[in-house]
């Protein structure tokens, strides 16, 4: 069934799995001229002058060839170029989809390692990095060694390196996990090709003794002596020793890597090896020892497989696509040791990290933390080319390697999370805002919830707040063990057990008790997590408030504007949504609050959420939604919008705003100028005022199901200090933008 499913995968619409698309305008015949004759003699002549200037004029610096002669297919051996061709595009695509790298995979029909090194010499004009992949030991070792030498971009045999990184990675939070010294290993390798080669000369490098190694090929322990005339590269591993078997050689070790075939390691040579032992068996798709038998035999075990079904998969598409990004990005010579090692412990340190949603929704799980079964990132974790890349980069400019060296760091992971779409760009500048006040102190009334203490725990990992956690301390530090969360950092207020409990009460009854509150109730709502948080903003105790993920909206907006209130010359709050396109970024209100606004609340909408989107840096375009155009349709409730209008116009004069307008005009300028030209929006708007909650709250959610937009939000506006509000569907990354965003509110005025 998955042969014939694969086999429908590759064939069914454009053959393959990549294409070549142009990235610049061909539309007309200036176009042409430009891309090609006469206009593109200007780059020639620029590059023959200084080819160093190939990098700024044409696609070498982002595209690596992908490159194989198919004499070591996966586990399927030498199958050949044309066969090897579906795992070169697959290659290809893994390299665009995660660090967004151009690809053109070559398969080359030559077996004589000189003549494939000249050709693959001859094409370091064309590209930034070379990949070489699938070619057998031992020619690939040479194969790679001399195009290091003669060539001048980086040059990366995956097969070798991308396994010894990964499971490097592995290594170093096994070994913390239990308590052993790289220095004291004993280390035994079943297979002793690239990949085996690869990993016992990274380990070496992280601090495993050479002669602590054991290494076994098809004819069992490679030892001092077997042979008279050993390849060079087995020989480095050849040890004074009387084990003569891979049993033998397991007596005793704290580790077993397996490169090699199925089911070689029985139960009774894992039975011998030393406590807590770490078992990699890595064959692909069988592994040498199957992950049940292994986990039933030695429950101490720390276990990874080469598959996705089980835990800790090393997949080396955790390295390679991060590894060439960061190396490409500093027009590096080379791929040296210095950022092997950089990428190993850029891996082994983020796997301590809070684990994100989207990581946790691949996996199936609601919680998933450093430990036995999470020793190495999965490969779904957006964050590796944040951490990977730039570890990558900086440690080739610090081993010399780099052709560019002044390079900002913090910028460059700006720019990498820009390439991995708008949302995650624009949540890293709210954040990179926020971090720089960093001081605020942010309240979050549902303090057991496990997504709230996720999101604090890396609120105060990443310096962007000070959360505060109101509720029992015990109850909530027993929630945050179970979730292996530390909440260093994280204040918990026992708003019960507080001395401020009925100093709020009081002050809440002077404030509220010609509007029906007796002191009664004043104390009774201090009970609340809620009403308490809102006092502590009151009272100036805290910065922000941040909460709804359990509770309705009037739950929060209804002691809000009872205890902080709305901000001086505001009548009503009001709510929108942010929804992120990759070209444009539109602000969506009231989708939350305003059942059926009248003209005043829809003026008040507009001009508060165009101040907003001021705050984000947008300039606002405001549109007053409707089903008619500029009075096309005679209706009495229409006058409000209209008479909105009128009223924007007087307070705001300088903001650009027009209505009543179907949304389809708001944002097509072409036909709205065709058919309206007296209208005074120019261009699309970027902001939409919907007619009431009906129109909104449906517009936001059909937008966010159907279109590549990406929704950020609720956000409230018009409070008289940042208050805003989660959805129940909120996510770890989305408190956590809503905290930034309130501490932004704190520092530079709220919305």
């Amino acid at each position: 069934m998955l042969n014939q499913e694969a086999l429908e995968y590759h064939r069914r619409g454009r053959k393959g799995k990549i294409e070549v698309r142009p990235t610049k305008p061909s539309d007309t015949q200036h176009d042409l001229t430009l891309a090609y004759s006469p206009g593109v003699a200007s780059p020639c002549l620029e590059i023959a002058r200084d080819p160093e200037l190939v990098y700024e004029y044409t696609t070498k610096g982002n595209m690596v060839a992908v490159i194989s002669n198919g004499t070591a297919v996966l586990g399927l051996g030498d199958i050949g170029p044309h066969a090897a061709k579906p795992v070169m595009e697959g290659k290809g695509l893994l390299f665009k989809k995660f660090a967004d790298i151009d690809v053109f995979d070559l398969e080359i029909a030559e077996k004589d390692p000189d003549k494939l090194i000249q050709i693959v010499k001859s094409l370091e004009p064309t590209f930034g990095g070379i990949n070489l992949e699938d070619i057998k030991a031992p020619e690939c070792f040479y194969i790679e060694t001399e195009l290091r030498k003669q060539m001048n971009i980086p040059v990366f045999h995956d097969d070798q390196h991308g396994t010894a990184i990964i499971t490097g990675a592995a290594l170093l939070n096994a070994a913390e996990l239990t308590g052993k010294k790289l220095g004291e290993l004993k280390v035994v390798f079943s297979g002793a090709g690239a990949s085996g080669i690869s990993c016992a000369k990274l380990y070496v490098e992280l601090g495993v003794k050479r002669e602590n190694i054991t290494m076994c090929d098809s004819r069992g322990v490679i030892y001092k002596g077997r042979d008279a005339k050993m390849e060079p590269n087995k020989a480095l591993f050849a040890v004074e020793t009387k084990a003569r078997t891979l049993a033998d050689a397991l007596k005793g070790a704290d580790m077993f890597v397996g490169l090699s075939q199925p089911n070689i390691v029985s139960p009774e040579m894992l039975k011998t090896m030393a406590k807590s032992p770490m078992v990699f068996a890595l064959a692909n798709p069988d592994p040498e020892v199957r992950y049940e038998t292994a986990r039933e035999t030695r429950p101490d075990a720390l276990i990874a497989t080469g598959r996705s079904d089980y835990p800790n998969q090393v997949n080396n598409v955790l390295g390679f696509p991060y590894i060439f990004r960061g190396a490409l990005d500093v027009r590096a010579r080379e791929i040296n040791e210095p950022m092997k090692l950089a990428a190993v412990r850029a891996l082994a340190a983020l796997t301590h990290e809070d684990i994100p949603d989207e990581v946790l929704r691949a996996y199936g799980k609601k919680a998933l933390n450093f430990g036995p079964e999470y020793l190495i990132p999965s490969p779904f974790d957006p964050r590796i080319l944040l951490w990977v890349a730039p570890a990558v980069a900086q440690a080739a400019i610090d081993s010399g390697v780099a052709r560019i060296t002044e390079f900002d760091l913090d910028a460059y992971r700006d720019r990498l999370a820009a390439s991995q779409g708008v949302v995650r760009a624009t949540s890293r500048r709210i954040v990179r805002r926020a971090q720089a006040v960093a001081n605020k102190r942010i309240v979050f009334p549902e303090s057991s919830n496990e997504i709230i203490l996720r999101a604090c725990h890396q609120i105060t990992q990443e310096k962007i707040a000070k959360p505060v956690l109101i509720g029992n301390p015990e109850e909530i530090r027993m929630r945050a063990k179970e979730l292996r969360l530390q909440l260093n950092g994280v204040e918990i207020v026992h708003h019960l057990q507080s001395p401020l409990r009925d100093k709020y009460a009081q002050e809440l009854f002077r404030a509220r008790q010609r509007k029906g509150l007796d002191l009664n109730t004043a104390q009774q709502w201090m009970e609340r997590p809620v009403q308490f948080g809102m006092m502590m903003m009151r009272s100036g105790d805290a910065d922000g408030f941040v909460g709804g993920i359990t509770q309705s909206y009037p739950d929060i907006i209804r002691p809000a504007l009872q205890i902080v209130g709305t901000r001086k010359n505001v009548r009503n709050v009001a709510g929108f949504y942010m929804l992120l396109y990759r070209d444009k970024t539109l602000f969506l209100a009231d989708t939350t609050v305003n059942l059926e606004p009248d003209a005043e609340t829809l003026a008040d909408i507009a001009i508060n959420t165009a101040r907003a989107a001021r705050f984000f840096g947008v300039t606002p375009k405001v549109a007053l939604l409707s089903y008619s155009n500029f009075g096309s349709v005679r209706n009495p409730d229409l006058e409000r919008i209209t008479r909105a209008l009128r009223l924007i116009k007087q307070r705001e004069p300088g903001l650009m705003a027009d209505g009543e307008m179907q949304a389809h005009l708001s944002l097509n300028p072409v036909v709205r100028q065709k058919e309206f030209p007296f209208s005074e929006l120019e261009g699309a708007a970027t902001v939409l005022v919907f007619p009431n909650l009906h129109a909104s709250n449906n517009a936001y959610r059909l937008l966010s199901e159907l279109s590549e937009g990406q929704i950020v939000g609720p956000i409230l506006m018009g409070m008289d200090k940042p208050v805003n509000l989660l959805s129940q569907e909120s996510l770890v990354r989305d408190v956590i933008n809503i905290a930034a965003i309130s501490v932004l509110e704190a520092q530079e005025g709220v919305l």
